[in-house]
């Protein structure tokens, strides 16, 4: 592999990591076992790529590649292994503003290698982005994030954006990762920091963001 395509790998793998110990620290909330640890870590790991795979029509990225459930489990093991942590509840948002910065990179980029427009590869971005972390809201029975008005979506929709742009303009991989990766998780990270969210729709008690 040249040197691009094993950043690109790794930064996948990071990615997927990051999540996978955001869904078990879901199930650490809930207090499951280690078996609904490793289930909600792997789901929420390669969830939102998987749904960009077979949306985009390419082979599903961790059949091939089972490593990629493999790097879930250990985020499983080590978050269990952790113990009750006073912290690490908090934890799980910054987690989760690192990899949703990390995926909306590597979602629109791997769209984009594959031929597919601009427009698509951005959904395609905020799809990997998010689906994994819906599916591990609705099987812990938290608040889904599509429907809670804090700044989520809209930052994993920033990045993809900044990348499919500065990729469009001929910036080479890494400027256009790195800016884009800085602006998502600026502005989720702003959010958490600031309790920021948009505005919601006149009249309404619980708008959607």
């Amino acid at each position: 592999m040249d040197a691009l395509t094993t950043a690109f790998y790794w930064l996948d793998y990071a990615a997927v990591a990051v999540f996978a110990a955001t869904g078990a620290l879901a199930a650490a909330h809930r207090k499951h076992d280690i078996i609904t640890f490793c289930f909600f870590a792997a789901i929420t790991g390669v969830g939102g790529g998987t749904l960009r795979d077979l949306l985009i029509g390419a082979p599903v990225f961790w059949v091939s590649r089972p490593g990629y459930i493999v790097v879930s489990l250990v985020a499983a093991l080590i978050v269990w292994l952790m113990g009750r942590r006073g912290w690490r509840f908090r934890a799980l948002l910054w987690l989760d503003a690192l990899g949703l910065a990390a995926y909306a990179v590597v979602g629109t980029a791997k769209a984009l290698n594959l031929g597919v427009p601009a427009v698509s590869a951005v959904i395609m971005g905020v799809l990997t982005t998010t689906f994994g972390g819906i599916i591990r809201d609705v099987l812990a029975g938290e608040p889904n994030l599509l429907l809670r008005r804090e700044i989520y979506v809209t930052a994993a929709l920033l990045g993809a954006i900044v990348f499919a742009g500065l990729q469009g303009l001929g910036l080479t991989f890494w400027p256009s990762a790195v800016a884009a990766f800085i602006a998502a998780f600026g502005l989720r990270a702003a959010a958490i920091r600031f309790n920021l969210a948009l505005p919601g729709f006149p009249g309404s008690k619980s708008p959607v963001e």
